[in-house]
């Protein structure tokens, strides 16, 4: 029986996100992502894995879930590709 391997990436604080199911990481300052994030949130598929801190990145799925995380789109993008970030861990984790 063949097992499929999944790449698991950290977001911070300790969530994981499967890295197949990302489709896109972008930056929350814009007035379409800030959008799609409220109506993410009125149909309860919204995740925010901040803890509370500064949103920096977004994370939209396969599945139609939007992920908030407190780490920024370029170092989430960097271990999704399997690579660390420039600074190692980030300060907010």
């Amino acid at each position: 029986m063949s097992v499929m391997s999944v790449k698991l990436i950290n977001i911070g604080f300790g969530n994981i996100v499967a890295a197949n199911r990302i489709i896109a990481i972008v930056s929350p300052e814009s007035a379409p992502i800030k959008r799609i994030v409220q109506e993410a949130r009125e149909r309860g598929k919204l995740v925010d894995a901040t803890y509370g801190r500064r949103t920096r990145a977004v994370v939209l799925t396969d599945s139609d879930h939007i992920i908030l995380c407190a780490v920024q789109p370029e170092t989430v993008a960097h271990r999704v590709s399997g690579r660390q970030s420039q600074s190692g861990r980030d300060s907010t984790e």
